[in-house]
């Protein structure tokens, strides 16, 4: 199986480069974008049937990269699963772009990045030593950073790449370090070794730090989130999709890797900030997500929820492991990896929704649109179920992930720990209002997108997407419904890798009857995502039957009830605004929310004006300080462009004392 992922890796790359030479074709985008949806489904069949089989690891060397190395690869349940993901979201996204494509007015700026992007993201999943997992890490940065530059002659786009340049490259930088950490003094970078090497607490402390930090600034963990709500509107909603649904996930694949493989078991205390950072950024994102006005940027917001929601799972599993209660620690890490599964079908698929209203409107601001479900129901029934999703209600997908991390999180009090059994219950508790705070951000999302009335021209004389993204739509819909109704089935998917990565697993699913999830099999709690299906549909089905059959059938029209104010105006209507207020005002000191209203005095006919304003304190508290400190830092060390010979020789021999005597004391 690695021969042939590895194959197919390079498939994408070879086809970046054919790409280049297709500029000005017509049928450019159809080629690249098909082939890439092809090659996709290799990746994709290659990861299920890894998995199926039972994950065993299989190896590869390459004769590239540095000499005495050389590049390892390796496909085993974990990277197994993660390229299941990438060739599933690559697959359907690239499907949706090649009628998406049609509306670029520069398609050459994204085509030759894009399959490159998909090779280098499948690199990551199979590198097996550290300088090839930095090298395909680097290198789908950089031409994501490329695709995030697709419209560059905006402002607003260049500023979001330089700003995610920096960050890529921060995340690439700490990463480094730890892995030279865990290479240790003999400098062995194959993870074969890696994994042989014993570490002190707090030597694993760092290297697990330092490993949230660089995989966290890449997924959008706070405070490291700040280039996520820029990148994501600039980016052509395709790229989005990807960045958002499959980017995230590689780089929760490497805090996974290091911390569940080559890390080696960790002390129970350093699964204590990994809790609390998830939860933490579960709620500030959802929080965002609630108060913000951009369609795309709702979305990207709320990657950053559930990328927290994953790493509180993961903290969790890190918790139970810790306590060598395996069959938790399992069961919290098959709610994260379903989690991560989850999240790329429903995601993806609402980036593909904001996409097709983008196209047919031209707008991704939520009260420029309105009433779409009239000219785009066939975009408004698929976003319906995305939606429904996301806000992890039952049947479908979302429920599932986080109603196994629930469990995981009921079974908190058979931890050792006073500190862990107060915390964990405590972090639920903030999982809970992130869960909530999803709904109602949806419940605002899809309500001002699609239902009321058209706010703008625009809105009102929208189409219908074409049926390449339709058909895309429709088939991460329907897996978000299979998904949901058949649980058992993705948790018997996922078992391999977390045997792999803790020894144990979840028991079976296959053979409980109705489909039935049955996660701790000593603990009496179980769902059924068929029955509830079969219950909606019944009462559903019955309650529509029995208004059409007893209601009466006189015809009644009469005027809306307009609150006392005949504006028909269709700007008086519930606005984005008008849903995130109340939250805004409840929420101001975390939000750093203020409003400001001026009212002209009695006489002059200027209007009113109600002004809001939240804040990310994170970009205003931490790195606006910084960014001024390293300006002030450079301008104070520009100075030593002007050294003189003898200057220039004693600080050279000044660092190499420092170098010498830091190795010494490594040793």
């Amino acid at each position: 199986m690695i021969a042939a992922a590895a194959s197919l890796a390079a498939g994408f790359l070879a086809l970046s480069l054919v790409a280049t030479g297709l500029r000005g074709r017509s049928w450019a985008s159809v080629f690249v974008y098909g082939a890439s949806a092809v090659l996709s489904l290799g990746l994709l069949g290659a990861g299920l049937v890894a998995l199926v089989t039972g994950g065993a690891a299989t190896h590869m060397t390459l004769p590239v990269g540095l000499p005495w190395l050389g590049a390892h690869l390796r496909l085993d349940a974990l990277s197994a699963v993660f390229a299941a993901i990438i060739g599933l979201g690559g697959a359907a996204i690239s499907a949706y772009a090649i009628g998406y494509g049609r509306q670029e007015h520069e398609p050459h700026r994204v085509l030759p990045f894009y399959p490159g992007f998909l090779g280098a993201m499948t690199m990551v999943v199979l590198a097996a030593d550290a300088f090839t997992f930095l090298l395909s890490w680097e290198t789908m940065s950089l031409l994501s950073w490329a695709l995030v530059l697709t419209h560059h002659r905006e402002q607003e786009t260049r500023g979001a790449g330089y700003l995610y340049l920096v960050m890529a490259g921060f995340g690439t930088m700490v990463l480094l370090l730890a892995f030279g950490l865990m290479a240790g003094a003999d400098g062995s970078y194959d993870f074969a070794a890696m994994r042989a090497v014993e570490h002190g607490p707090a030597l694993a402390a760092l290297v697990l730090g330092l490993t949230a930090v660089g995989a966290g600034s890449k997924a959008g963990l706070l405070p490291l989130h700040v280039w996520l709500p820029v990148a994501h509107p600039a980016a052509p909603s395709h790229v989005s999709a990807l960045m958002s649904g499959v980017m995230t996930k590689v780089a929760l694949y490497g805090f996974i890797r290091v911390a569940f493989d080559l890390l080696g078991p960790v002390p129970w205390w350093m699964s204590v900030p990994v809790i609390v950072t998830g939860a933490v950024t579960a709620v500030m994102g959802i929080l965002f997500a609630n108060v913000d006005g951009d369609a795309k940027r709702v979305l990207a917001y709320s990657t950053i929820e559930n990328i927290g929601v994953i790493f509180a799972a993961l903290g969790l599993a890190l918790a139970f492991r810790a306590n060598d209660m395996q069959t938790l620690a399992a069961l919290a890490l098959t709610a994260g990896l379903i989690h991560a599964m989850n999240h790329m079908l429903f995601k993806s698929l609402l980036f593909m929704v904001a996409g097709a209203v983008l196209n047919a409107t031209g707008r991704h601001d939520l009260d420029g649109l309105g009433g779409l479900i009239h000219r785009m129901p066939k975009t408004a029934f698929l976003a319906l179920v995305g939606v429904t999703a996301i806000s992890a209600l039952p049947p479908l997908n979302g429920f599932v992930s986080e109603w196994l991390l629930f469990q995981a999180i009921l079974q908190s009090p058979q931890l050792s720990q006073p500190g862990l059994q107060f915390l964990v219950p405590a972090v639920g508790g903030l999982l809970a209002l992130a869960a909530a705070l999803a709904a109602a951000c949806f419940v605002r999302f899809y309500g001002v997108i699609f239902l009321g009335r058209p706010r703008t021209d625009v809105a009102q004389e929208a189409v219908e997407t074409d049926r390449w993204s339709l058909s895309a739509m429709a088939g991460l819909a329907l897996l978000c419904g299979f998904a949901g109704i058949v649980p058992g089935l993705l948790v018997d998917l996922v078992a391999p890798a977390v045997e792999r990565a803790l020894g144990s697993r979840v028991p079976m699913q296959a053979g409980n009857h109705w489909f039935t999830l049955v996660p701790v099999a000593n603990v009496q709690s179980s769902y059924s995502g068929f029955l509830v299906m079969v219950f909606v549909a019944i009462s559903g089905g019955l309650s529509a039957w029995l208004v059409h059959r007893l209601a009466s059938r006189r015809l009644r029209r009469a005027p809306a009830w307009d609150c006392g104010f005949p504006n028909a105006d269709p700007v008086t209507q519930y606005g984005a605004g008008s849903f995130a207020q109340p939250i805004r005002r409840v929420m101001a000191t975390v939000l750093a929310a203020r409003e400001t209203v001026t009212m002209p005095p009695p006489g002059d006919t200027k209007p009113a004006r109600h002004t809001a304003h939240t804040e990310d304190l994170a970009w205003t508290r931490v790195y606006i300080p910084l960014i001024a400190f390293v300006g002030a830092a450079a301008a104070r060390l520009n100075a030593l462009q002007f050294l003189t010979i003898r200057r220039y020789l004693s600080l050279v021999f000044g660092s190499l004392i420092l170098l010498l005597t830091g190795l010494t004391i490594w040793n």
